[in-house]
């Protein structure tokens, strides 16, 4: 029955169109439950597509069959037709007693939390603790891949390091050389590496076009591997003699590509030429770029030669391989600048808590997103309003960015349970020493001084008291004014030399017999 089969499509289609802008129109506070939203969207996004296929081909009727069905309705006993159905139809259910009946309209519905349905737990299993649904990067285990790399034993660097340079792979950031990343080693790294930064992105940003993102950077890499212009993969020159060859590494000395060694000198570079190791590295280099052994034999050479070509393009296509999924890394990690500043954010705050600490914010995490599963679907707008009072701090302690009371021996350590007011200010009082010596230079305390006549306020500073401040004010004043009438009326005298002076320098200096 394509008929039927047909109008099915078309209502799974409405039913699919009508979820999804159900889904639209929400806007869920909690990134857990907006993640859960997009998810959802986006499979019905894909089961939209898959059922346009399916009504295509129907109506496509490659075989007739569709053709052939509205013909043994349109023509003949309608009657005969409709009961040769039904029989198709009892004798498929007594056949299949306990075939299930999908209901469109309850399959697409948006269901209360009561209603048994475990909503977030797609998203529960797609994320690790320390991502927290799509906020943080979690490469602690790429970090202990990329300390085992050849090339980077010597330099073990801190996870909070390796956020910052997980997408250089060049000299200085990178210290891996060129000939290291050949390894299987590597390769099998950037891969991994490639394949969770695409996979986060495929996690956090389901109804985003990705696989046109994609495209497009392999198009760009395409591109500059062409033209060599990838970083880290262009051509390898060698200098013979003396000269000095150009720059790499660092870029401020002299680079030697047979020991892959950089020099501030130009003289030690000279001396460098014709030592021992130098001798040695340029003859395995020259040794391992020939293309033949050799061998005065022509078949040997031919077949060497042949070798040698073939190796040197699987070399050429893994560095291409290499090169690529670098590039991909490079890519991905500009797109997500973001959410890698706020793991580096999160490591850092994290580093300055104890076990303990970290063990109740996870905690806290999970419970938070579990509240709107297990909170009645009745009780929004009560929980809403009293969610202020569901908060236990019975010590009133200031709140952090989650909203939760501060740790206690923060507060203490800041000193905010001791009150600092300040009469200027309209006897505001500010908490702890820090807020008290900030307000000096905000606009209140500025304001205030104004208001009595005061227009410098760098001599004010830790005078909360509009008696202290007018009294220091005066005496600024009355100590001004002296200085103006005292310059004024100062006596001058002369030495026998002519050298003209005070009063009273000229007499201290005679009393001393200097003069």
């Amino acid at each position: 029955m394509l008929l039927e089969d047909q109008r099915f499509l078309h209502e799974d289609l409405e039913r699919l169109e009508q979820g999804i802008s159900d889904r639209v129109l929400e806007d869920p506070k909690h990134i857990r439950d907006r993640l859960n939203r997009d998810h959802q969207i986006s499979g019905f996004l894909d089961r939209i597509q898959q059922q346009s296929n399916r009504l295509l081909d129907i109506y496509n009727d490659t075989e007739g069959l569709r053709t052939k069905e509205i013909q043994s309705i349109s023509t003949g006993d309608p009657f005969d037709e409709f009961y040769k159905q039904l029989n198709e139809i009892k004798d498929f259910h007594r056949r299949y007693p306990n075939e299930p009946v999908e209901n469109l309209e309850r399959a697409y519905k948006r269901k209360a939390p009561g209603e048994g349905e475990s909503a977030t737990e797609l998203i529960d299993n797609l994320f690790t603790g320390e991502e927290a649904y799509g906020r943080f990067l979690d490469l602690t285990t790429l970090h202990e891949d990329y300390l085992n790399l050849p090339g980077v034993q010597s330099r073990r660097i801190t996870y909070l390091q390796y956020l910052n340079v997980f997408d250089h792979f060049t000299p200085p950031q990178c210290p891996i050389k060129r000939p290291e990343k050949t390894t299987d080693q590597y390769f099998s790294y950037v891969g991994r590496l490639a394949g969770y930064l695409e996979s986060f992105l495929r996690r956090t940003r389901p109804l985003e076009d990705l696989e046109k993102t994609f495209t497009s950077f392999d198009r760009e890499f395409d591109k500059a591997w062409e033209a060599k212009e990838v970083p880290g993969w262009g051509v390898e020159t060698q200098t013979v003699g003396p000269a000095a060859p150009v720059t790499e590494g660092m870029g401020e000395g002299i680079w030697c590509p047979d020991c892959a060694k950089e020099f501030k000198n130009e003289n030690v570079y000279r001396n460098h030429l014709s030592g021992k190791k130098h001798i040695k590295a340029a003859e395995a280099r020259a040794a391992k770029g020939s293309p033949s052994n050799g061998t005065l034999n022509g078949e040997v050479n031919g077949t060497s030669t042949n070798k040698s070509t073939s190796s040197t393009t699987a070399k050429g296509l893994k560095e291409r391989a290499i090169a690529e999924r670098e590039g991909r890394i490079r890519k991905l990690s500009s797109i997500m600048e973001t959410v890698r500043s706020d793991t580096r954010v999160n490591v850092e705050r994290k580093q300055g808590m104890t076990e303990r600490e970290r063990q109740q914010e996870l905690d806290a995490l999970f419970a938070e997103s579990a509240e709107p599963s297990l909170r009645p679907s009745g009780a929004d707008d009560e929980s809403d309003s009293s969610g202020d009072e569901k908060i236990y701090n019975p010590l009133k302690l200031p709140l952090a960015w989650d909203g939760k009371p501060i740790p206690y021996w923060l507060y203490k350590l800041h000193g905010l349970g001791v009150e600092f007011p300040c009469e200027i200010c309209g006897n505001f009082v500010y908490m702890g020493r820090r807020a008290f010596d900030k307000h000096f230079n905000e606009a209140r305390h500025i304001y205030g001084l104004k208001c009595l006549g005061i227009t410098s306020t760098t001599l004010f500073r830790e005078i909360t008291g509009i008696e202290d401040a007018l009294k220091l004010w005066d005496k600024i004043q009355r100590d001004k004014k002296k200085e103006k009438s005292g310059g004024e009326n100062i006596v001058q005298m002369e030495d026998a030399e002519g050298n003209v002076m005070p009063e009273k320098v000229y007499y201290d200096l005679q009393k001393q017999g200097l003069l």
